[in-house]
């Protein structure tokens, strides 16, 4: 992992502080509209998000489940595509030097620009790192390869079912974080085991040397907090955009950046502050140490 990277500064100042655990929301670029965008990027950051996942919209997000896949309909409705979401990370950046920015999303938009030309205007735009969730591992070497020239991390998927084969694959090209689905299913699915979670990241670690981050089904405080004593990063994604679905019914186009915002940050800071709580000398921590 490039030490000079964004996100390798971001874990290590969260390493330093309070809970130690990264905090990672998700939010569809486009949604619940354009304008929203950056101000609710702005509003999570200032919540203690560490990292910021912005989704792609795409026609087919096969991970993802409804609520993910309604919120990147309706932004394609309105005209949100690709070059779109890399002027919001410029408009982002231009105010915020620090906070590291990942777009999550399908390989068909990278492949319409072109890998080389995706590269560059996302470095150019600010992005600091990029998962594309329907690029296997061990067919991505180019482009994890073409990333790292631009000063981006390739970011992997890990899940329940991943052998130590495709661990050790990812291994080699991983940069920034893995991120490790903790459920068999779509984003937003229930019934996490916790304990599970926690043998399956100490497992990923003998293999990866990046920190590892944990999403799917995290729900609340709660979820969030006992997935925070096993993994570096707790990501969040369909819950916050419920939060945005609701904060955003019948409200006037005028007025959804300033409400949104705020009723995103004012989600977010009761993750932050479940988190904060975490006891410093849990044995994630340790592992942390010896990682």
């Amino acid at each position: 992992m490039s030490t000079s990277s964004r996100i390798a500064a971001a874990f290590a100042r969260r390493a330093a502080m309070p809970g130690r655990c990264a905090l990672v929301p998700y939010v569809t670029a486009g949604y619940p509209d354009a304008a929203s965008t950056v101000p609710i990027m702005h509003a999570l950051v200032a919540a203690g998000a560490d990292v910021i996942e912005l989704g792609v919209p795409f026609s087919d997000p096969m991970a993802d489940g409804p609520v993910i896949q309604r919120s990147s309909q309706h932004a394609l409705e309105q005209g949100v595509g690709l070059r779109h979401v890399l002027d919001m990370v410029r408009e982002f950046r231009a105010t915020d030097a620090s906070t590291p920015v990942v777009l999550m999303g399908y390989a068909n938009p990278v492949e319409r620009m072109g890998q080389a030309e995706f590269a560059a205007a996302a470095q150019a735009a600010g992005v600091d790192g990029c998962l594309v969730v329907d690029y296997p591992p061990e067919e991505t070497e180019t482009f994890a390869g073409l990333l790292d020239r631009h000063g981006i991390d390739p970011i992997f998927l890990l899940a329940p079912t991943t052998t130590d084969e495709r661990m050790q694959a990812v291994a080699k090209v991983a940069r920034g974080y893995v991120y490790y689905v903790s459920l068999k299913g779509v984003t937003g699915a229930g019934n996490l085991d916790v304990a599970e979670v926690s043998r399956r990241v100490a497992r990923i670690r003998q293999f990866v040397s990046v920190p590892v981050g944990v999403g799917f089904g995290i729900r609340d405080a709660a979820s969030a907090q006992a997935l925070g004593a096993a993994a570096d990063a707790v990501i969040i994604g369909s819950r916050l955009i419920q939060e945005l679905e609701a904060a955003s019914a019948g409200v006037p186009a005028e007025q959804l950046p300033e409400i949104c915002a705020r009723a995103a940050g004012a989600w977010l800071r009761t993750i932050r502050d479940a988190l904060d709580v975490l006891p410093p000398g849990d044995a994630t921590n340790e592992s942390r140490k010896s990682a």
